[in-house]
């Protein structure tokens, strides 16, 4: 190669430089891989969702008796993770549970050895038990509070009105939902609070890890 090719490969590989850092650093010089892998996370396990409901007559775990094979009971106590348990053959892993901004759990490699709430970032609407409101929250990202303090693990009741947020400890004041449809979005804390009061329900009912 010339020197003037050399010149060129350097100004090109500049350029892509400049194009490709923008997008996985924020302006604050922070990493948005995590956000980016939790965002994605969340997609398959809607996806899991969506095919375990059309192998069990169109109906989510949370809809269908433990009995077969579902988890309605358990996850109405705040049982978390029966609900993922069931559906152990459409997420393949258990760990697309976990999100790797979440700094307070670890993740699971296997469903061969225990997996319980410290490998889950995520949580479970108890009252979408399938499709047909496209709009109740299926699944999210777990970090709430409520006048500023943290909500802990099992069942969490929040009327349509409750000032819940996210906490800033994952994606600085942001955060994932699934809804019923499959569909996943990256919403603010008046997102949050909007997506609470177009679910239809007075009160939205969460198991959390």
């Amino acid at each position: 190669m010339t020197l003037f090719e050399v010149g060129v490969v350097i100004a090109v590989l500049m350029v892509l430089a400049l194009i490709i850092l923008p997008t996985i650093r924020d302006p604050h010089g922070i990493s948005k891989a995590p956000r980016i892998v939790c965002v994605n996370n969340l997609r398959q396990i809607c996806l899991a969702y969506r095919i375990w409901e059309g192998d069990n007559g169109d109906k989510y775990p949370m809809g269908v008796s433990v009995t077969n094979g579902g988890s309605m009971e358990l996850v109405a106590t705040g049982n978390v993770v029966q609900s993922f348990l069931v559906m152990t053959n459409e997420l393949s892993t258990p760990k697309i549970l976990f999100c790797p901004a979440d700094t307070t759990r670890t993740m699971a490699n296997s469903f061969a050895s225990p997996v319980g709430n410290s490998n889950i970032s995520y949580f479970v609407g108890v009252d979408v038990t399938n499709d047909i409101n496209p709009q109740m929250i299926l699944s999210g990202d777990d970090n709430f509070e409520i006048r500023g303090v943290p909500v802990k693990s099992g069942l969490l009741e929040l009327p349509t009105n409750a000032p819940v947020v996210w906490t800033a400890a994952r994606h600085k004041l942001a955060g994932n939902i699934g809804l019923a449809d499959g569909s996943v979005q990256e919403v603010t804390q008046y997102g949050l609070q909007q997506a609470f009061q177009q679910t239809g329900l007075a009160t939205n009912h969460f198991a959390l890890p």
